[in-house]
């Protein structure tokens, strides 16, 4: 069926055509509008989430807040403010004028006025680690007002970029060098931000409150951020640690597999997790024979479960990938690799997609609290007063699950940053947000996953995952710990509310069927 034309909004659109908590987009001339309605306030803002792109009347209404359908970004409908990673950048605000019953969008209005500087606001801040953790902290500090010194350290040779395309359309070749940087060069000099790329730090001395770089340079600080990340594990097979043998966690590492997959014919992909299998994807698209070899039944199976597990090795199968599950690498060698049981898997380019460690030594060797990750408490501040932690290298208390947890998800990194920023400036907040994490298969099968399970008693299927739309429950104990979905963004967005609301304390949001779509 051919989509409706979206309505002129200089013509102006009926207001029986927005219901309470409805929502549509229009066109201002060459630009789309969402107009968007609670209660008597009628709101407008641009209609695309500023991080991918996505149609944001596509998205589920809360309260006075819309949230992105695909990555789950959030924005008022006030300010047009992004309030919650992935998104970092705000999208328009319009002036809506009410002719009698009509309502019309000419013109945008003035962006929101900047904030005053918070009182008793640290005068040093210094941010280590310029994933997004800590882009995300060092944009926020910003955008709250703060004034005072601020310095992003990174030991990537490359201003701060979007992690997961690479593994998936850099990787691929749908996406250039151009799509990466999260923001152009200028932005930190017009914000102020002393962004040092290629900066190791060697020692944290938390009792004096300074850093010190490689070649003895030291940095104070009143407030410290740590957000390290995690690296590649290198298992002990022999042969593992040649330079050869690839790992992806930064662009050198894309760009790397990008120039040895020219020339390679087959890859063979030693470990069954989310990024060994985006990079199988991607290297198909390519055009190089792939094979998966991992010690696992199925791919994905103790996060996904066997469904949604199966219908990923079928996928993958479908798209040419070889399998070679149940098995453990002796050795990696020249053109290939042997298994335990003697069999030789002939390969010329070799990526290891097994796991990542939380880099904890620096905090470990302050002194701080670490046990898989740095701990944290409910604000994200560490054992030692006036540091916090954010993003793949913190381990913080969940309310959701119950428990303490470290996760590896690009989105909560973000919004852990964010909250992480709020408080150095003494804001008091706690971090509650769900964890949430998309993967793709191609552009055939979209999983998105709230939640937090590492165990269950059942899965509860709503739909089939073999047609490619269904939603799964991970329940234990008669409680949903997480939600998988495949191809129901809106009813994503909605568990992740329901879960929200679930808190104890929390604020129940209005999430109604109307919210969900306008007229």
């Amino acid at each position: 069926m051919a989509r409706a034309k979206e309505p002129d909004l200089t013509q102006g659109v009926p207001l029986s055509a927005l219901p309470d908590g409805g929502m549509l987009a229009g066109r201002v001339g060459e630009e789309m509008v969402l107009l968007a309605r609670r209660g008597e306030s009628v709101f407008a803002i641009g209609a695309k989430c500023t991080h991918y792109g996505a149609p944001l009347a596509e998205g589920l209404m809360v309260g006075e807040t819309v949230r992105c359908p695909w990555h789950h970004a959030c924005f008022s409908l006030r300010s047009g403010e992004a309030l919650r990673a992935p998104a970092l950048a705000p999208a328009a605000r319009w002036k809506v004028e009410r002719h009698g019953s009509r309502l019309v969008v000419r013109e945008k209005a003035a962006p929101a006025p900047a904030r005053p500087p918070p009182l008793g606001a640290p005068g040093r801040i210094l941010i280590l680690g310029g994933g997004a953790a800590g882009l995300a902290a060092a944009e926020r500090l910003r955008r709250e007002g703060y004034a005072g010194s601020l310095t992003l350290l990174s030991d990537d040779a490359d201003p701060p970029y979007d992690r997961p395309s690479l593994s998936k359309d850099f990787l691929s070749g749908e996406a250039g060098e151009q799509d990466l940087p999260l923001f152009p060069e200028r932005f930190y000099a017009d914000q102020g931000i002393a962004l040092r790329l290629g900066a190791a730090v060697t020692r944290i001395d938390a009792t004096a409150r300074q850093v010190q770089l490689e070649g003895g340079e030291s940095l104070p600080f009143d407030r410290l951020l740590i957000a390290t990340g995690a690296e590649p594990v290198r298992p002990p097979i022999p042969g593992a640690e040649a330079p050869e043998v690839l790992t992806l966690r930064s662009w050198r590492d894309s760009r790397r597999i990008i120039r040895q997959a020219a020339s390679a014919r087959h890859a063979v992909l030693v470990g069954a997790s989310f990024i060994a299998l985006e990079v199988a994807a991607a290297l198909r698209q390519r055009g190089l024979a792939v094979t998966v070899v991992a010690p696992d039944r199925r791919p994905l199976e103790k996060t996904l479960g066997p469904q949604l597990a199966q219908a990923v090795r079928q996928l993958h199968e479908e798209k040419g990938v070889a399998f070679r599950l149940g098995q453990e690498v002796a050795a990696i060698g020249p053109g290939g690799l042997r298994l335990k049981d003697g069999t030789a898997v002939a390969a010329d380019l070799v990526l290891l997609g097994t796991g990542v460690r939380p880099r904890t030594a620096l905090a470990e060797a302050a002194g701080l609290a670490v046990e898989n990750g740095i701990l944290v408490d409910a604000h994200l501040q560490t054992s030692a007063p006036g540091i916090f932690a954010a993003g793949d290298v913190a381990r913080w208390p969940d309310p959701h699950s119950g428990g303490r947890i470290r996760v590896e998800h690009w989105v909560v990194a973000g919004r852990m940053g964010q909250v992480a920023a709020l408080n150095m400036l003494g804001r008091r907040r706690r971090f509650d947000a769900v964890p949430f994490f998309w993967n793709r298969h191609y552009h055939d099968l979209n999983i998105d996953y709230l939640g937090h399970a590492e165990e269950w008693d059942a899965i509860i299927a709503e739909g089939r995952v073999e047609e490619g739309k269904a939603l799964l429950r991970y329940r234990k104990g008669g409680r949903d710990l997480a939600v998988a979905t495949v191809d129901r963004d809106l009813e994503c967005l909605a568990e992740e509310a329901a879960m929200e609301a679930r808190l104890p304390g929390g604020m129940r949001p209005q999430v109604r069927a109307a919210d969900r779509r306008g007229s």
